[in-house]
């Protein structure tokens, strides 16, 4: 089954992901990638505007084949 990696950055810091995920294929990375930033959605920090999260996925040879962001933005909008 072949390896796929998943590199996350924050904004501030990047994690390059050494281990890697065995799936059966690039459908697969891609729902993986979906329940990954499902729970760094639950690290979103709402005292400050806005955070953005990447995530890009690499298969074995190290070849980028797909990208996310997930993103926070928040508007406090003024009251008559």
């Amino acid at each position: 089954m072949p390896l796929f990696y998943i590199d996350l950055h924050d904004g501030t810091n990047f994690v390059r992901d050494k281990k890697g995920f065995e799936l059966p294929d690039v459908g697969a990375a891609r729902e993986k990638l979906g329940h990954v930033l499902k729970r760094f959605s639950e690290l979103l920090d709402t005292t400050t505007d806005g955070q953005i999260f990447l995530a890009s996925v690499r298969d074995h040879a190290g070849t980028i084949i797909m990208r996310a962001r997930l993103t926070l933005a928040i508007e406090e909008l003024e009251t008559a």
